[in-house]
């Protein structure tokens, strides 16, 4: 007679006989990119910090964003979000609200009085920086931080460079601007107001610098050849912008015409709005392919900004008064590419205002041997943002990439890592990136409808007449409520469904913070962790024979 068949249990198992032999494929704990973090211009570590926040640890939260970023409150505002559009949540429903929460913890930050530390150590490399604008300053933060000696010079009269001549008050209120700005001057940064470098060579020779970023912003308008009458008045539109900085306002009369379709145009016209002007927009193409944001479009054409599409301006400073302009209707051929119809109107116009893009002044590079300008007026640069020119880099307006704070941001991040490398004779190898976590990756069924959390909107009549903060920030409890909608894609955070699905005993829990580990010897290979895992974390790897 057979021996009956006896089972002897083991503590931490579901069975004494060891089943790693039966499988053909072993599961394995990773971590993956999220999509928020992968579409970051300026490198965020969106998720790591969204942990933080809705835990309700809001200090931890900013220092972690500001590893990478040192502007919370000003790209809580300006900044387009596009980690937004990457989100996996909006699949589900909708994003999470990344830029909400990010404001609100740089809102946090300003209220609260946090400082960024001073560098433990001294390098004993002095490095010079032009331009006190994003780029400059995101680099002047990042070099500081690994103990250089930085000083920032810059022909304005402030700190900011862009995003205070670029961007209206009311979509940057200038008392965030300059707190975040002083923060970095805090930080031992030597930062020199009204003070133009002429030759960037000089400059660093007079001063003993040892490298140099380039951070100039794109501070020129672009001219039309618009034929007009000796009395039309054309200006530029950064100009006008930036003349909204001093207490004289800019003479532009009541009925102003802006001439193109990006978001200085739509800046502009809502400015002048504001200032009690009647603004019209005449743009040569169609609303779908303006360069501005469609919901800049929207808001202005809400606050009462009229707009001319598939219209050119022809000839300004007509009439008796000089105060009409022709603008000549505009049709898309077969190819969806705008042409002259010949139709004409005739419009009344005290001001033009010219919003056709900004060019870079490059005299202080005059005389700089190996550099290479290219035919849009920026410099070219390698992978390491150095320049034809030994320890010179640039960022930013002055290099071929998209104009926006965020991408500049990035530039400064990017440029202080390969600054600090060169100086220590070294080259900069950024670390390897991880497989990004797509949303097929994840488990979603796990996770309720939340829908996104919407800021407030001041109301149209304020803002057609005053230039008070148009979108609101988020209150504790909503910015709690939105870091919370994460999914953590791609990233373990300790959810225990693994620990729990297990058939075998096979999954054990190293404590908090430090996640879990497989027992191979029990494991038969399943898969049921990995079909169970909400973040995507888990993956099957085949066995090796």
């Amino acid at each position: 007679m057979d021996k009956p068949f006896a089972i002897t249990l083991n503590p931490g198992s579901s069975l004494a006989n060891h089943t790693g032999s039966w499988r053909t494929a072993r599961p394995v704990y990773l971590d993956r990119l999220p999509p928020c973090n992968n579409q970051c211009p300026a490198g965020e570590d969106i998720q790591g910090w969204l942990f933080h926040a809705e835990s309700g640890n809001y200090e931890a939260a900013w220092r972690h964003l500001t590893r990478d970023n040192p502007f919370a409150a000003i790209m809580g505002r300006v900044c387009y979000h596009t980690c937004e559009s990457a989100c996996n949540r909006g699949k589900i429903d909708e994003a999470v609200g990344i830029n909400s929460v990010e404001r609100f913890l740089g809102d946090e930050a300003i209220k609260r009085g946090w400082k960024f530390a001073a560098p433990a150590s001294e390098s004993g490399k002095k490095v010079l920086i032009v331009g006190a604008g994003p780029s400059g300053m995101s680099a002047a933060y990042h070099l500081r931080k690994l103990g250089h000696a930085v000083t920032v010079m810059d022909a304005g009269p402030y700190m900011g460079g862009m995003m205070r001549f670029g961007i209206p008050k009311y979509r940057l209120p200038r008392e965030v601007l300059d707190a975040e700005m002083q923060r970095i001057a805090d930080m031992g940064v030597t930062v020199k107001l009204n003070s133009k470098v002429v030759n960037i060579l000089e400059q660093m020779k007079a001063g003993s610098f040892d490298a140099a970023f380039l951070a100039v912003g794109a501070h020129i308008g672009k001219r039309a050849m618009i034929p007009s009458g000796d009395a039309a008045k054309i200006v530029d539109a950064i100009s006008v912008l930036r003349s909204m900085e001093g207490e004289d306002k800019p003479m532009l009369g009541r009925r102003v015409v802006v001439y193109g379709g990006g978001n200085t145009a739509i800046d502009v016209a809502r400015s002048v709005k504001r200032m009690g002007a009647e603004p019209i927009i005449v743009y040569r193409r169609t609303r779908d392919k303006a360069p501005a944001h469609d919901f800049e479009i929207e808001e202005a054409l809400q606050e009462g900004v009229m707009v001319k599409w598939l219209s050119t301006i022809k000839q300004a400073g007509m009439g008796d008064d000089n105060r009409q302009i022709t603008i000549e209707k505009m049709a898309l051929d077969d190819k969806g590419f705008p042409q002259p119809t010949g139709e004409f109107e005739t419009l009344e116009a005290d001001s033009v205002v010219l919003a056709l893009g900004q060019d870079v002044d490059l005299g202080l590079l005059n005389g700089v041997p190996g550099l290479d300008v290219t035919r849009d007026g920026v410099v070219k640069v390698g992978t390491d943002l150095m320049t034809g020119h030994p320890g010179i880099f640039a960022g930013g307006d002055m290099v071929p990439a998209e104009r926006n704070v965020t991408v500049a941001v990035g530039h400064g991040k990017k440029a202080a890592r390969n600054i600090d490398a060169w100086l220590r004779g070294e080259t900069y190898a950024p670390p390897p990136k991880h497989e990004i976590a797509l949303f097929e990756k994840l488990n979603p069924w796990y996770y309720a409808d939340a829908p996104k959390t919407v800021r407030p909107m001041l109301d149209i009549i304020r803002r057609q007449s005053t230039f008070e903060e148009v979108q609101g920030g988020l209150d504790e409890s909503t910015a709690l409520f939105e870091a919370r909608r994460c999914l953590s894609c791609g990233n373990c955070f300790e959810c225990d469904n693994c620990y729990g699905v297990c058939p075998d005993n096979a999954v054990i829990k190293l404590g908090p913070g430090k996640r879990f580990q497989f027992n191979y010897d029990y494991c038969k290979g399943c898969g049921m962790c990995v079909a169970e895992c909400p973040c995507g974390a888990i993956k099957m790897e085949a066995e090796e024979i």
